[in-house]
């Protein structure tokens, strides 16, 4: 007999708001640091010593974090169950030097972050977010959420070709957007701003990392509502389903420690400090073996019996584009999660980790599909393979099915989130 499910489409809705306030890695750290704060986890420092008491913590680190709950008298070797995803999405990033324009439009230069699907950027209300780096040392989020830029398409009459072959974009000098007219640009102009903005004096900014955002808010649609759009669910539908997931199953008789590690710049190679590939999910399980008084015996162990859960979106099949997937493999919104299988690894899924997950599916009385890509296509990547190779710990990937996958607005089933959330609480109940 399977338990109940713990959530119901009610989570979407939360999704929303969590999609809506997170517009850069920075504010989804923040606002998962604000969940996990309500369901009892603290903060941990990474410049202090760690002691080895129970309960929930987290580390912050830039755009990453990880968090994790140590149940009362666990032994040092006690194996964790992961829920990794990433908090970045692809998106039009602020350049050192922001202020340009031409002809007396203001605008502001910007540089490709990932692989967004460029044409859904043009002739959108953005806002701009991000995190500013101030002369004392300290850090301040700010986010800009009304329409701020826009990126002007060329007008069909100037460009008759666009409708026969296609739109093509110069990434250089056709997506930096304008945010105003004057003929006098000058140096110093975006930061001033958004100084002002931030109630910040003149002078303060000296460090910036800032992007694009759409301010178009989430919202269901469909005859029946049964679908969401919304942005950046490429990866933070699964950082909200890990976050949810996390905060429900703290308890006292885990039989694991369950760990949600979110890392920034899966988009670009995840070869950060606050990346998959790099130092900081090792070094926080490390440390959290040896501050309960374990040793490298002890971390070998915990090591080997640990399974981590890649999750992160991946294709749902395209009504006008079928030939586009595998032919046996069709996944659909609100079918359930996918496994996404990949025999050249770039998916770390094998055969025992399907059965891994396939038990938490089973337990929490939702559905799986899965997902392979069509042989003529190339296969995309995830932080599944890194985790595994970088840290020698079983690794399944997994995630939601959706439409538009790297535009700046993206399509999901409304019963997915909660159908992926109750996966994820089965596995790190085990």
């Amino acid at each position: 007999m399977t338990e109940p499910s713990r959530f119901d489409r009610g989570l979407t809705d939360d999704l929303m708001s969590f999609l809506a306030a997170s517009p850069s890695p920075y504010h989804a750290v923040a606002n998962t640091a604000a969940r996990l704060e309500k369901a009892g986890f603290r903060q941990v420092a990474e410049t202090d010593a760690w002691d080895g008491t129970s309960g929930g913590k987290y580390v912050l680190r830039g755009g990453a974090i990880v968090a994790w709950y140590v149940p009362e008298g666990v032994a040092p070797h006690t194996p964790f169950r992961i829920v990794g995803a990433h908090t970045d999405s692809p998106n039009l990033r602020v350049k050192p030097r922001p202020d340009t324009g031409a002809h007396g439009w203001r605008q502001v230069a910007v540089e490709i972050y990932g692989g967004p699907l460029l044409n859904s950027w043009l002739d959108r209300d953005l806002g701009l977010a991000g995190r500013l780096s101030l002369r004392d040392g300290s850090t301040r989020l700010v986010n800009v959420d009304r329409p701020l830029l826009r990126v002007p398409q060329l007008a069909i009459h100037l460009d008759r070709s666009v409708a026969t072959e296609g739109l093509k974009l110069d990434k250089q000098r056709h997506l930096q957007p304008i945010w105003g007219l004057g003929s006098d640009v000058r140096d110093g102009d975006l930061i001033s701003f958004l100084e002002e903005e931030s109630g910040l004096g003149a002078g303060e900014v000296t460090g910036w990392d800032l992007m694009t955002h759409s301010v178009e808010p989430p919202a269901r649609l469909g005859r029946d509502n049964e679908l969401v759009a919304g942005p950046r669910m490429d990866n933070l539908l699964s950082v909200h389903a890990g976050v949810s997931a996390l905060a429900a199953v703290c308890g006292p008789d885990l039989p694991y420690i369950p760990v949600l590690a979110a890392f920034d710049h899966e988009e670009n190679g995840s070869q950060s400090d606050t990346g998959a590939d790099g130092p900081l999910l090792g070094g926080v399980l490390e440390r959290s073996v040896f501050a309960r008084g374990g040793a490298y015996e002890d971390r070998a162990r915990a090591f080997a019996g640990t399974v981590c859960l890649s999750s992160d979106t991946g294709h749902a099949v395209h009504p006008n584009y079928a030939e586009r997937h595998d032919p046996t493999h069709h996944p659909r919104v609100n079918g359930g999660p996918i496994l996404k299988v990949n025999v050249n690894n770039r998916y770390a899924t094998d055969g025992s980790g399907r059965a891994v997950f396939a038990a938490a599916c089973e337990k929490a009385g939702v559905p799986f599909q899965s997902f392979v890509s069509n042989n003529s296509m190339p296969c995309g990547t995830t932080i599944g393979p890194i985790t595994a190779a970088r840290h020698g710990i079983r690794t399944v990937d997994i995630g939601v099915a959706i439409l538009s996958m790297h535009s700046v607005r993206e399509l999901c089933g409304a019963d997915d989130p909660h159908l992926l959330a109750n996966a994820l609480v089965a596995f790190l109940e085990g």
